[in-house]
């Protein structure tokens, strides 16, 4: 699905984290269950982490700032902060990392949206969001 960014800085563990969080956010059965199995069988993490996850955080501590902050852009549209902005580089993430994670929002957005559109039949073990934001 993501192509080009799979050659991003942003190890595969943190793009599913992204992934599920903004799935979560914008209440897509189809992505919030792919992504979970993904998550727990390519990426490797475990429930405690997916359920993170799906509420916009992360036990890991860096990947935490990175998901904290995708899912605030996710939540408000872009319209992060300066302080939320800040936040993300000071836990280390440089400017082309902060691009790259706005981007991997924008991307699973875009597929969370077709699919919900097209009601695609979910073909992974079925995870329904908690709620649709």
């Amino acid at each position: 699905m993501s192509g080009a960014l799979s050659k991003g800085s942003l190890p595969a563990p943190t793009r599913e984290r992204i992934a599920l969080a903004v799935a979560e956010i914008n209440g897509c059965s189809y992505c919030l269950s792919a992504h979970t199995y993904l998550a727990k069988n390519l990426a490797k993490l475990d429930d405690a982490e997916i359920t993170a996850n799906r509420s916009g955080a992360s036990n890991d501590p860096h990947a935490d700032a990175a998901v904290r902050f995708a899912a605030q852009v996710a939540r408000v549209r872009g319209h992060v902060s300066e302080a939320e902005l800040r936040a993300v580089k000071a836990a280390g993430y440089d400017d082309a990392q902060v691009i790259e994670i706005v981007q991997h929002v924008a991307l699973n957005t875009w597929t969370n949206y077709i699919n919900e559109v097209a009601k695609t039949d979910v073909d992974f073990p079925a995870i329904s969001p908690r709620k649709a934001a």
